[in-house]
């Protein structure tokens, strides 16, 4: 078996392709990514010499590139992506580039090479946002269940497969565009097609400017965590390695043409895991700083994953508060990889 992965130099990419390599020995591994601000060579330390992996640079929006890659590729998962919210609403022509156009070119040229499986890797921001509620409790005035400020009881569950999607940043939108166009050859072109959806990843090797460990390499240094508005905004949180797991369980026992959603049942409010980390580095919450909150700001994302649970058997193995303490140590043990690619960015 042959799968391209594309994106496989950013932060999921990377963790997929270890994955791939460790799991199906069987299986050879084609890597593109463009190598951009968050994609680095370093990601692949330990496997960018695999004999089961190549690697090549360059862009989703190369169609003779990519036609030539996917020539004799069993399975295609694409995860390249400009993937940062707060860069879309600066500039979002990079993620109409990458995310619509790319993902169209990916797809002409899967048709073209008669791919058996297309596996896009969304996310859940493409449903826009849930009703907020208080995931811990610990909010004055609110209880799990409530809104803040109403008495009006909520339903506190997550968005299903069949939430229609209502994207409210450029980001989230480009991501629903790419789900469409992916359904949309599933339906014209009778392609097998699956999209996969999960909330926010965590884990080792992503980008510092995201959540965690922007929190981790400030707190280190004791300097302010900046977090936005309130801090009350809520997050479900998946680690890196339970995503692999449900993206190959997708691929290999998904049903054609549908939808999985993948969640770690850990939500949280911006400002706790904030606290949380604070903690977990013997660092005081004084360096908490309240920053001017982000346009258009979601208030709340989680997911159900029943679906994955009953037709993949899959569910998330590891819990936040565990996996949370490995992931600090080990952005703490690997400084020289969080400056190298801090550096490549400049």
């Amino acid at each position: 078996m042959r799968y391209l992965v594309t994106g496989g130099a950013g932060f999921i990419g990377s963790n997929f392709v270890r994955h791939l390599l460790a799991e199906r020995p069987a299986v050879e591994v084609t890597n593109l990514d463009r190598l951009t601000y968050a994609g680095h060579l370093e990601n692949l330390e330990g496997v960018l010499d695999h004999p089961r992996h190549r690697f090549f640079r360059g862009d989703i929006c190369d169609g003779p590139l990519v036609t030539e890659l996917l020539a004799g590729v069993d399975v295609v998962f694409n995860l390249a992506a400009e993937s940062h919210v707060d860069r879309s609403i600066v500039s979002d022509q990079p993620f109409v580039r990458t995310n619509v156009v790319g993902t169209a070119t990916l797809l002409s040229a899967a048709r073209k090479e008669q791919v058996a499986r297309f596996v896009q890797v969304s996310t859940d921001e493409v449903y826009g946002e849930l009703p907020w509620v208080d995931p811990e409790g610990g909010v004055e005035g609110a209880v799990r269940g409530e809104v803040v400020g109403s008495d009006d009881e909520v339903d506190p569950g997550g968005f299903t497969e069949d939430t229609p999607l209502a994207p409210r940043s450029p980001y989230s939108a480009t991501k629903a565009a790419a789900d469409l166009l992916v359904q949309s050859y599933h339906t014209t072109h009778d392609m097998d097609v699956v999209i996969t959806r999960c909330s926010n990843n965590y884990g080792p090797y992503q980008y510092p400017e995201k959540f965690i460990p922007l929190m981790i390499r400030n707190a280190t240094a004791g300097m302010p965590l900046p977090v936005y508005g309130d801090g009350l905004n809520v997050r479900d949180w998946i680690h890196v390695a339970d995503h692999c797991r449900g993206l190959l369980a997708a691929a290999e026992q998904g049903a054609s043409g549908r939808v999985y959603n993948f969640g770690g049942n850990a939500e949280r409010t911006n400002l706790s895991l904030a606290r949380s980390l604070l903690r977990m580095l013997g660092k005081p919450d004084s360096l908490i700083e309240f920053v001017e909150d982000r346009a258009g700001h979601d208030r709340r994302y989680a997911v159900d994953f029943s679906r994955a649970d009953e037709e993949l058997g899959w569910r998330p193995l590891r819990t936040l508060d565990e996996a949370l303490e490995e992931t600090v140590e080990w952005y703490r043990a690997n400084g020289e990889w969080v400056e190298a690619v801090m550096v490549a960015d400049r």
